[in-house]
C-alpha cells in the first residue's frame, strides 16, 4: 500500500467540563491527531515528518520543493453541523486523513486496524473529546462498496495502470470537486484559482516527490499550453489563520478540456486528477485546505 484516504466517522463525547470555544477551522488539530497517531506507531516516523515541515517553513523557494520537503499526508477539517459553532452531541462528525508514502499510508492503516484509530478509541482535537466509530475504510476488504467515495486504498502504479496502460484513449476532459478552500502560491502570493498550470504543477510536484516513476515537467507546460477550463462552479472561502489572518480559497467544482489533445499527455493528466484524492491540491493540505477529488463530470 502506498496510497490511503481514510475515512474516520467522529462523535462528541460530553465532558464534565466543556472547553469554552470551538475552533472556527480544525485543520491544526487534525494535523496534531495525525502525527500522535504516527508517533503512537513508529516514533522515528513522526520524527521524520516533523523535520519536514520544518525544513518547509526554513525553504526559500516552496514552489522548488524536493522529496525531503513535501509533506506525504494531508488531513481535512472537522465535517458535520454545528450549532453556531458549536459541537452538536448526537451528530457524527467526519475527519479525512490521507497519505502517499508508504510508510505513512501503512502507519494510519495499521492504527486504523488495531490502534489509536479503531472503532470505539477516544481520541482528542483541541482539547475537545470524540469516540471513533467504525471508519470507512477499504484497509479490511478493498472489494467492498465502500460507503464514502472519499475513502480508498490504491497504489502509484494501480492508479496509473487504467490510463497509462489502457487501449482505450484518454479523456478528453477531467473535473475535480474542490471540498475545502484551495489555494496555490505562486510568484509569492497566494492565487485563489484553479488554472490548469497551478492545479497540475501543484499534483506533478507531489507525484514525482514519491512515485517510483517520475512524469516529465513537460506536464505542467502541456496543461498550462493546450489545456482549458471550460466550465466550473467555483466561490471562494475565508479560512482563518493565526493572528486573525484569513486565508481565501475556492470551494466547488471545475473541468478541464484539452483543446490540443494528446493521448499520451491526457493519460498522465488523467492520473495526476485521480492522484488527487490522496495527495490534495495547492498549499495548506496538511491542515485541512485543498481537499479534492476527480469526479464525473458536471
Amino acid at each position: 500500500m502506498e496510497l490511503l484516504s481514510l475515512v474516520l466517522p467522529f462523535k462528541p463525547v460530553p465532558q464534565p467540563a466543556e472547553p469554552a470555544t470551538t475552533p472556527l477551522w480544525w485543520g491544526r488539530a487534525a494535523h496534531a491527531l495525525l502525527l500522535d497517531v504516527v508517533r503512537k506507531h513508529d516514533e522515528s516516523l513522526a520524527a521524520n515528518l516533523h523535520e519536514i515541515a520544518n525544513q518547509k517553513l526554513q525553504i526559500a523557494n516552496p514552489e522548488s520543493q524536493s522529496q525531503n520537503q513535501t509533506r506525504p499526508f494531508t488531513v481535512s477539517t472537522l465535517m458535520g453541523r454545528f450549532n453556531k459553532g458549536a459541537l452538536i452531541a448526537d451528530q457524527t462528525y467526519i475527519l479525512r486523513l490521507t497519505a502517499f508514502r508508504a510508510d505513512v499510508a501503512n502507519a494510519l492503516a495499521a492504527e486504523s486496524s488495531h490502534g489509536l484509530l479503531r472503532g470505539g478509541q477516544l481520541v482528542e482535537l483541541d482539547y475537545h473529546q470524540f469516540q471513533i466509530q467504525n471508519p470507512q475504510s477499504a484497509i479490511q476488504n478493498p472489494k467492498s462498496q465502500i460507503e464514502s467515495p472519499w475513502s480508498a486504498i490504491s497504489t502509484y502504479q494501480d492508479l496509473s495502470a487504467p490510463f497509462l496502460l489502457s487501449k482505450q484513449n484518454a479523456p478528453r476532459r477531467v473535473t475535480l470537486q474542490l471540498t475545502s478552500p484551495t489555494t496555490f502560491k505562486s510568484g509569492g502570493i497566494h492565487v485563489p484559482v484553479p488554472t490548469p498550470s497551478l492545479v497540475f504543477g501543484s499534483l506533478l510536484e507531489r507525484w514525482n516527490a514519491f512515485a517510483p516513476i517520475a512524469f516529465p515537467a513537460e506536464v505542467k507546460r502541456y496543461a498550462e499550453e493546450c489545456l482549458a477550463i471550460s466550465r466550473y462552479d467555483l466561490k471562494t472561502k475565508p479560512i482563518p489563520q493565526k493572528g486573525d489572518g484569513l486565508r481565501v480559497g475556492a470551494v466547488g467544482s471545475v473541468t478541464y478540456t484539452a483543446v490540443n489533445y494528446d493521448r499520451y499527455w491526457m493519460s498522465v493528466i488523467a492520473t495526476l486528477a485521480e492522484f488527487a484524492l490522496f495527495s490534495g491540491l495547492g498549499t495548506g493540505t496538511a491542515q485541512g485546505l485543498g481537499q479534492a477529488r476527480r469526479v464525473s463530470d458536471f
